[in-house]
């Protein structure tokens, strides 16, 4: 029972390490793709002709370079619907490019929607929307609980091999390597910076957990 609550905090420690730089990132972690917030934003912005909807997704020494391309996409979409399809198309890319740069990540072209994400992306993003991040918060704990659950036993299990056994030695510093990347894949990830910026303490509130 000991090792397990032993085991359990330490799982805690890891997740909480980890929702760090989950928290400030998941909107921008599908960023380039055609349903993801920054072309989202940008629709809007045409549509309503508001540059400010997208302006907060670039630094601002990108503004000018923005409203350079969004005053021209504006201008070539009154020329009928092809050309509207390909200057929101270019507005579309070049928001995506320089918000991209921003990130220090490159830009390799607008992806299509409905591509997988993966669990944790969707989950975040459903966190933000309904006000809670239980789901999300079961679904990292779960994960890493048993990721590093997986990875221990199997290395706990090996650690008293023959000293005289080379392969059964081999075989636990496999685990033994395994295991230690594992964790410190997860910390080094919560050191991470956020757009160039150090990435700052999210604390989930008493209210929050309770909802």
């Amino acid at each position: 029972m000991r090792y397990q609550n032993n085991f359990f905090l330490v799982a805690l420690f890891v997740f909480t390490l980890s929702v760090i730089i989950l928290f400030p990132q998941q909107s921008f972690a599908h960023c380039d793709g055609l349903d993801g917030p920054v072309v989202i934003a940008a629709k809007k912005a045409l549509e309503t002709g508001n540059i400010d909807l997208v302006l907060i997704w670039i630094q601002p020494k990108d503004e000018d370079t923005i409203k350079e391309a969004f005053d021209q996409t504006l201008k070539v979409r009154k020329l009928g619907d092809e050309a509207r399809k390909l200057a929101d198309r270019f507005f579309f890319e070049t928001l995506v490019r320089i918000h991209r740069a921003g990130e220090g990540a490159p830009y390799t072209g607008l992806k299509p929607a409905g591509r997988d994400l993966g669990p944790a992306i969707p989950a975040a993003d459903k966190a933000l929307e309904v006000g809670s991040a239980k789901h999300l918060l079961k679904l990292l704990t779960d994960e890493i609980h048993a990721g590093l659950h997986k990875r221990f036993s199997a290395a706990i299990a090996l650690k008293d091999f023959d000293k005289n056994d080379v392969k059964a030695g081999q075989k636990f510093v496999e685990a033994y390597v395994d295991f230690l990347h594992y964790a410190e894949g997860i910390y080094e990830a919560s050191q991470k910076t956020i757009h160039g910026h150090e990435s700052e303490n999210v604390e989930l509130s008493h209210h929050e957990e309770e909802h």
